[in-house]
């Protein structure tokens, strides 16, 4: 099994600023801040809840400190590499170009979150951040036998979206690229770093793309006409064409889901959900399913269990 979602597919930065400090949920996952009580939903933290209860507590309630990974940090940087790289000029798009946006875009994000700095701390002779670069590499590489950025020009990159539903319920999120065609049909797009999920789980990936587009039709009253999913860890693409009832599914999904977030915070009933992503776990000297304890619960209880 791969490492979870936005462990290794995602990406903390562009897509931690939908779920970030500044974002919808009061999740950092980069440390500690104020308790405050779930405002809006997001993929992310979406997926979170549908995971383990506790994990979405610690993360958006709690707001517990979580270290940088190697693998979250590189998608982290390859998704903005392949951001910057819509910036030349079509015929300039090319791989060698790509990869020599490499160490610059690596520096920004060393700027932006020093953080990350601890990564690499004890590898003296840079051996180990070679490696890592060098994988960077690949993966960027991978991309252009999946794609051709010369044919081209996305309508949007790294686009914020937030939409309210009439049950007031806030939807929010970063899409990583929106193509639209002459004839007005949208593409919603999404770059993963990991390998692509085996069909048996390839309803669970695409979450998150359906929700991003019952965003679009909330916010467009456009149907997009196709999700793609860019697995850059296996050079798999995979679409789905959504019709308007899968939307609908979604809203409802996504309803029933914030009303169990709702109660859960209200009664402050979190309970964890042991699965084999437990590995990856930040949490896990927190957690009663490992021995821990959770810290107290820092929101006034509404409603007993």
């Amino acid at each position: 099994m791969d490492a979870p979602q936005g462990a290794g597919d995602g990406a903390v930065g562009p897509q931690g600023a939908g779920d970030g400090v500044a974002g919808p949920d009061g999740a950092s996952g980069r440390g500690e801040g104020v308790a405050r009580r779930p405002g809006s939903l997001s993929p992310s933290r979406a997926g979170d809840f549908i995971q383990c209860p506790l994990l979405y507590r610690f993360r958006v309630i709690d707001r517990l400190p979580e270290k940088p990974s190697e693998a979250a940090t590189r998608g982290t940087l390859v998704h903005a590499v392949l951001e910057r790289l819509f910036d030349a000029p079509a015929a300039e798009r090319t791989a060698p170009r790509a990869k020599a946006l490499i160490p610059g875009q690596w520096d920004r994000l060393r700027e932006s979150r020093p953080e990350l700095l601890e990564l690499f701390a004890d590898d003296a002779d840079g051996e180990r951040l070679a490696r890592w670069l060098t994988e960077a590499e690949r993966l960027v590489e991978r991309w252009f036998t999946l794609e051709d950025p010369t044919r081209l020009e996305p309508a949007e990159r790294e686009l914020f979206v937030e939409a309210e539903l009439e049950s007031g319920l806030r939807l929010r999120g970063i899409i990583d690229r929106v193509d639209v065609a002459p004839t007005g049909e949208v593409r919603i797009v999404d770059y993963k770093t990991g390998k692509a999920p085996r069909p048996e789980y390839a309803e669970g990936a695409l979450f998150q793309m359906k929700f991003y587009a019952l965003v679009v039709w909330r916010l467009k009253n456009v149907v997009p006409r196709r999700l793609q999913l860019v697995y850059l860890g296996s050079g798999d693409v995979l679409t789905y064409d959504p019709v308007l009832a899968d939307l609908e599914r979604v809203e409802r999904k996504l309803l029933a889901l914030w009303e169990a977030i709702r109660l859960a915070t209200e009664t402050g009933d979190w309970r964890p959900r042991p699965t084999k992503l437990c590995g990856w776990c930040d949490h896990r000297a927190h957690c009663p399913e490992f021995g821990g304890t959770p810290p107290p619960y820092p929101l006034p209880l509404t409603r007993a269990t």
